[in-house]
C-alpha cells in the first residue's frame, strides 16, 4: 500500500506553498507506487487539494492500493529522536490548518516546479513522448526493446537537497518525527511514467539489459549561473558534473547551505530544455578468416606523417561492405596476429573480428551474411574472406586467447650468398624445438618497446632450388619474426639461418600458411 497519511500533511502543504508540482511531493512523502505517479498531472492536484482538505486524524486520507516492485532510494537523514517527537500520550502533535488550499494548489500548477524544473510535469505529457518516437523512428534503427536513459542538469541534486531540508526544518519545527524513510529519486519516478508510453507508441518493451537505448539530456540555463555563483562558496571546481555535486554535497555541512541556498528553493520562470534526444545501439560483432593475395597490401591503413602509403588495405577491403550493410558509425577492426605488408596469407586465412559501432541494422540471417561474404569476394582479388559471421563481444576473446602459445606455419623463399647443395641445408629438417633470443628488430622499434623474447622454431623443413635459393616450411610459436630468424638482423636475433648455414643469408618471400586458431567456427559452404 501507497499512501499519504496525516504526518504527511505539512510536507503537503509546504511544498505546494513552494511551488512544488504534485509528483515532486509524493517523492518527498516516499510514495512507492507506480502506478499513482502515472495518473494526469491535474488529477493529482486534485487529489492534493482533498487530502489537504479532509479531516487530518484519519490516518489513510488518501490511499491506493499498487502492487508494484520495490523502488531505489537516496539515504537522506535518520530519525530523529527526541522528547518533542511525540505527546506523552504517543499522539502525534496537531498541525495547524493550512491556508486557502485552492489558491495553493492553483498557484503551484501555473509554476514551474521549483525541484524537478518541470521534468516531472510537461515532459511526462504525450507531446513530448511523441517527440522522442518521432526522433526514435526517424533514426530507423531496428531494434526489439529499450532502455531509457535521462541525463539531469547537476543543479537539480541542489536544490533536491534544498528542498529536503525545507521539510526537514517543518518537521522540526512542528515537533514531528522524522521518519528513515527515503524519498523517490526523480530518474526513477520519471520512468515510472515514460516507460509505458514509450512501450505503447514504439511497439517494444522497455528492458534494462536492452542494447538500443534511447537518452535524453535535460538542461536548465536559467539557473545555471544562479547554481554555479552559490556552489563557489564551497569548491574550486569550475566544471560541475552531477556525481561532482553530489559528492560536493555529502561534505557541505547543513548550516552552512541553509546561509547561501533557499529551503525549499525557489520557482524559476521557464522549463527545462531538452536539447539532445539521442538513440545508440549496442555494437554487433562480425566475425571471419581473411586470406591476402597481395604483396602491396598492409593489413590497416600504412599512413606515415600524415601520408597514405598504400591505397588501401585489408582492413578496408572488408569493412567497407560491412560499414554499409550495418549502417553503422565506425568500425574497429581486430585479428590474430598480423603479416607485413609484403607477406601473404594462405590456407585457411587470419582470424579477424570487425566491431561495427552503433550499427542501425543488427538483424541478418545466415544467408544474408553469405551474400555478404560473396560481395566482399567479389569486390577484390587481393582478399578472400571465409566463416563471416555474427558473433559475441565474449566470443573474440577467444581468438586472443594464448595467442603467444599457439603455433604458425611459413613458408619462406630464402637466398645465401655462398652456393648451397641439398646436404648443407639437410640438418635443418632435423632440429626441433630451437630456442631463439629475439631483440625488437630494428624495423618495428619505432613503434614497440626494445625488449628481448624468447620464441620456439618448433619444426623446420627445407625444400632445396638451386645454389643459391631453398624454401623453409617453418612451424613457429606465434610472436617469431620470421624475417629476422633468416638473416639476422645484424646479430639482434640467435641463432638465425644466416649463423646455422655459416653464409649471409636473406629472405626473398614469405608466406603464412596456417594460423593455428580454431576460431571463428568454420562454416558449411
Amino acid at each position: 500500500m501507497s499512501s499519504l497519511t496525516e504526518k504527511d500533511r505539512p510536507i503537503v502543504q509546504l511544498l505546494l506553498n513552494a511551488g512544488t508540482c504534485p509528483r515532486c511531493i509524493l517523492r518527498f512523502c516516499c510514495v512507492g507506487s507506480q502506478m499513482l505517479y502515472r495518473h494526469p498531472h491535474k488529477d493529482l492536484m486534485k487529489d492534493l487539494q482533498e487530502f489537504l482538505k479532509n479531516n487530518r486524524e484519519k490516518e489513510d486520507t488518501v490511499s491506493w492500493d499498487v502492487a508494484d516492485p520495490p523502488c531505489k532510494r537516496i539515504r537522506l537523514e535518520d530519525r530523529e529522536e527526541g522528547a518533542d517527537d511525540v505527546n506523552h500520550n504517543g499522539a502525534i502533535p496537531q498541525i495547524p490548518e493550512a491556508g486557502d488550499g485552492n489558491a495553493a494548489v492553483e498557484s503551484s500548477a501555473a509554476k514551474v516546479c521549483n525541484v524537478c524544473l518541470g521534468i516531472l510535469q510537461e515532459f511526462c505529457e504525450a507531446d513530448f513522448v511523441k517527440k522522442v518516437c518521432q526522433k526514435v523512428n526517424s533514426a530507423d534503427y531496428q531494434f526489439t526493446s529499450f532502455v531509457f536513459s535521462v541525463s539531469l542538469p547537476p543543479q537539480l541534486s541542489v536544490r533536491e537537497r534544498a528542498a529536503w531540508l525545507g521539510v526537514k526544518q517543518e518537521m522540526r519545527n512542528l515537533g514531528l518525527p522524522l521518519a528513515k524513510d527515503d524519498i523517490v529519486q526523480l530518474k526513477e519516478a520519471y520512468k515510472w511514467i515514460i516507460h509505458p508510453q514509450l512501450s505503447e507508441e514504439l511497439g517494444v518493451p522497455a528492458d534494462g539489459k536492452s542494447l538500443f537505448e534511447v537518452s535524453v539530456v535535460f538542461a536548465h540555463p536559467e539557473t545555471d549561473e544562479e547554481f554555479l555563483d552559490s556552489f563557489f562558496n564551497f569548491t574550486v571546481q569550475s566544471v560541475f558534473t552531477r556525481m561532482a555535486v553530489i559528492k560536493a554535497l555529502e561534505k557541505i555541512k547543513e548550516e552552512d547551505f541553509l546561509k547561501h541556498f533557499p529551503c525549499p528553493p525557489s520557482s524559476p520562470k521557464k522549463l527545462c530544455d531538452a536539447p539532445e534526444i539521442q538513440c545508440n545501439n549496442g555494437a554487433v560483432f562480425v566475425a571471419g578468416r581473411y586470406n591476402k593475395y597481395s604483396r602491396n597490401l598492409p593489413q590497416t591503413p600504412w599512413i606515415i606523417d600524415g601520408e597514405r602509403k598504400l591505397e588501401s588495405s585489408v582492413e578496408e577491403l572488408i569493412s567497407e561492405h560491412l560499414m554499409a550493410e550495418f549502417k553503422a558509425d565506425s568500425f574497429n577492426f581486430s585479428s590474430s596476429g598480423r603479416e607485413d605488408v609484403d607477406v601473404r596469407t594462405l590456407g585457411n586465412g587470419r582470424p579477424f573480428a570487425i566491431e561495427l559501432v552503433n550499427p542501425r541494422r543488427i538483424h541478418f540471417t545466415a544467408e544474408e551474411m553469405k551474400r555478404l561474404q560473396q560481395a566482399i569476394n567479389d569486390s577484390s582479388d587481393k582478399i578472400q574472406v571465409r566463416d563471416l559471421q555474427l558473433v559475441t563481444r565474449s566470443a573474440i576473446g577467444r581468438m586472443k586467447e594464448g595467442e603467444e602459445e599457439k603455433t604458425k606455419t611459413y613458408s619462406a623463399l630464402i637466398w645465401t650468398d655462398k652456393a648451397i647443395q641439398r646436404e648443407d641445408i639437410a640438418f635443418l629438417d632435423d632440429i626441433k624445438e630451437l630456442k631463439l633470443e629475439q631483440k625488437t628488430p630494428l624495423r618495428v622499434l619505432h613503434r614497440r618497446p626494445l625488449a628481448v623474447r624468447c620464441r620456439l622454431i618448433h619444426t623446420m623443413r627445407s625444400e632445396y632450388i638451386d645454389e643459391h635459393h631453398f624454401r623453409l616450411h617453418l612451424k613457429t610459436q606465434a610472436g617469431t619474426y620470421i624475417k629476422e630468424f633468416v638473416h639476422g638482423d645484424f646479430g639482434r636475433t640467435k641463432p638465425n639461418i644466416g649463423s646455422l648455414l655459416n653464409r649471409t643469408a636473406d629472405i626473398l618471400e614469405l608466406d603464412v600458411e596456417s594460423v593455428d586458431v580454431d576460431w571463428p567456427p568454420t562454416l558449411a559452404d
